[in-house]
Order: structure tokens, then sequence, then C-alpha cells
């Protein structure tokens, strides 16, 4: 990921308040040198498959897609949500690597070396450390796994289901709706490409050492050896997951994610027409992407954007930031033009707060917004003395404003 600070070149980035015209102090400067002219950008890759998405991990950009949005069935990369419900519960404590999971008749039939699905060849009845059944489900993609990891879990598969969607809302999955742990088909399972790629993002922020069992290789259990069927793993060692699936009506399915220097990208892609087509598109998509975007961070977090006038506080002015770093992804040779604005009330009145919002900064690339964020006070501002204020409250009501304030916060009375 390329991280530009305030030095960088930024030809053209011009910063408007759309109510108060305030300029934030860490608007990049121009260079003295001019800008090289951008070099054209490719169309996008074409996909012979359902549903594509191609998102930058960093920012949560959607750079690529193809009907995101359609409902689709998600085969075996419904695993990623059953891993990542596993890993949280794991992480709250309720359930631990260590525990043995008894292996069900349900798990064993359902998902065991008896169905034409993919298994862990669990036998019925036996106990199987919690690791292993997850190191199964993930890199075996074995029913049987996730099945009994389900049940250890939350008592029974549709519990763990009621688990999964609640985890899902949480994550914004609003396109999705699970009734089991393996992903086998049902009209009421469902999910888009967007999704996937959302709860793929949050899977490697949340949990970066789960995760990690993505990229293994293989892995062997009761003396069968099976290989993790992400082919992408051999091909591009950048790769480092995430899953695959398949079922005849869903066709083959691929979610990937490849982190080259400092940027990472996740590669999503539904309905494809066999194995190698999914990896070759979900290889096409990663390669466009490092090659044809970067990401940029603007702005840093809790740093003074603007320090505009304060009203009726004990100190003159007020330094006005983002709490988190504000980051965007372009095509490559677009930073310079990017356009952003800062919104913020004509008149800032004391007392505020540190972290209250006062404003919000937008940041835009050919009137399509990309990023969004609250504009806050980095530290408190508290109300002046008496005198100050009423010397304050009369100019403000000279100014013909003295009904301004913080759109959070009401005008605070004079005492």
């Amino acid at each position: 990921m390329s991280i530009k600070l305030s030095s960088s070149i930024l030809v053209g980035f011009m910063f408007a308040a759309s109510v108060c015209a305030q300029t934030p102090a860490a608007v990049p400067t121009p260079s003295a040198t001019p800008a090289p002219v951008a070099s054209p950008t490719p169309p996008p890759p074409t996909l012979n498959a359902k549903s594509w998405v191609l998102m930058d991990y960093a920012t949560g950009q959607i750079l690529l897609d193809g009907n995101a949005d359609m409902r689709v069935e998600p085969a075996s990369i419904t695993k990623i949500m059953t891993s990542y419900v596993v890993s949280a519960e794991l992480a709250h404590g309720k359930i631990h690597m260590e525990d043995k999971v008894k292996i069900s008749e349900n798990a064993w039939r359902s998902g065991g070396a008896g169905t034409d699905g993919s298994t862990s060849f669990l036998e019925l009845n036996s106990e199987v450390p919690l690791r292993e059944l997850l190191y199964g489900m993930i890199i075996q993609s074995g029913n049987d796994a996730a099945i009994a990891l389900a049940e250890h879990t939350a008592g029974s598969e549709s519990l763990f289901a009621d688990l999964m969607n609640q985890y899902a809302a949480q994550l914004g999955m609003s396109n999705t709706h699970y009734v089991d742990a393996s992903g086998l088909p049902n009209e009421n399972h469902y999910t888009t490409a967007r999704d996937i790629a959302v709860l793929s993002r949050a899977l490697i922020r949340d949990f970066p050492a789960e995760y990690d069992i993505y990229k293994v290789k293989q892995f062997e259990w009761n003396g069968i050896t099976q290989h993790n069927r992400n082919t992408l793993l051999w091909r591009d060692s950048t790769v480092d997951g995430i899953k695959t699936g398949h079922t005849s009506s869903a066709g083959f399915c691929l979610a990937t994610s490849a982190k080259r220097g400092d940027q990472r990208l996740i590669a999503v892609v539904m309905g494809s027409a066999s194995e190698k087509a999914r990896a070759d598109a979900n290889l096409e998509l990663l390669n466009y992407g490092f090659r044809f975007f970067e990401s940029h961070r603007l702005y840093e977090a809790n740093k003074a954007l603007a320090t505009p006038e304060l009203w009726k506080g004990e100190a003159d002015s007020v330094a006005l930031g983002v709490t988190e770093d504000a980051i965007v992804t372009v095509p490559r040779g677009r930073y310079a033009d990017l356009k952003a604005s800062m919104d913020l009330p004509a008149r800032l009145i004391a007392p505020l707060q540190k972290g209250q919002q006062v404003g919000t900064l937008r940041v835009a690339l050919d009137g399509k917004p990309l990023l969004e964020r609250p504009i806050v006070a980095l530290a408190d501002a508290p109300e002046g003395g008496f005198f100050g204020r009423l010397v304050d409250g009369v100019m403000l009501w000279f100014k013909g404003d003295g009904e301004a304030a913080p759109a959070s916060e009401p005008v605070p009375e004079t005492r």
C-alpha cells in the first residue's frame, strides 16, 4: 500500500468546506515538479461467472464487481462464517481449542465418509480435539468437522445457524441467511459476493491467528492426508486464503486474499464453470487490482485537519480531526483527481468534548463517494469565563447567527 503523508504530491486535490471555509492543515502541498501524465488503464476483466467482487482490505472499498448483490448459493464458502463464529466463541472463552468434541451420528451421517461431499473422515462417537476439527474444516473442507464444531459450540446445528445469522447481521451482511454450518444446498441458505468479501475482511481483521490456518496446504487426520482445495496457494505465493465451494447448483466458487507489499486485496468469484476457471478468475481479479490500483493515506488519525475559531470557550480555537486514518484506494495516477469536502457548522460554540462529532469529511473521485469520516474535536474545549461568554454572545448576536452550534450539541446557555 502506497502511504502518502501531507508532503505528498497532490496536484488539484482541493479541500472545500461546504459551510465554513476551513482548510485542513494536512492538505498536501503541490510539488514543484509537475506530476506525470496518468498512464491509461485497460478495462477490467470480464469473467464467466455468476457474480464477483474485488475488495481492498484496508479500506473495504469495492474496486471491481459484477452482480455483487445477487443472491447465490455459498456452498462450502459457508465455512468461512462457521470458522468466524467458532473463532469468536473461542475469543469469548465459551469454548476452547483443547476441548474434546464428540462426533455425533448427525455429523457422521450428514458429512462423513459415506456422503458425496467433502469430509474429514471422522469416526462415529469418536472424540476429536476442537483444534483438529478447525483445521479439518478449513483445510479439508470437511462437512463432518463443520457440523461437529457447530454442535459443540451451540448445542445443535440449527442453533449454531442462528448464531451465524446474528454475526452476519453485526457485520452488515444484509443479503445473507444461513441454515447450516457446512453449506449443503437449501433454498433459504444464501449470500452474495459482496457479503462474502465483507465476511472475509472481518475474518482477517478480527482473527488473524485462525486466518493463518487458511494458507496451510495439507492436513492429515486418521492416517489420511488431504490437500487444501484452494489451488492458488500453489500458483501464487502472495495468496494466503481463503475458501473454495462447489455444488452442482452453486457451481465452482472461490474467495481468495493476497498481500503484495503493504497492500492486501480480497477477491470473490461465485458460480464458475470449473475448478480451474474459478482459480483463473480470482487470480485475474487480484492481478488487475494490484497492477492498476493504489492506496493512499490522506490524513492521519488524531492530527489536526483544521483549527477553526471557537466561541464562548477558554481557548480561541479548537483542533478538529478524524479518529482513524483516512485511507482511499484509487486507480493508479488518479490521486490528483480526488476531491474532498469538510462540512462544518458556521460557528463552533463551547463546550465541546473530546471525540464529539462536529462535522463530516468526504472524499470523492469523479463524483463517486469513496470515503466519509466524522470530524471530531481532538481535545476538550470547555466554556470560558462569564464575561468572555457574554462578549462572544453579543458578537454572535450582531453577526446574526447566535444560534449556530455544532449539529450534535445544542447552543449552551450563557450563565
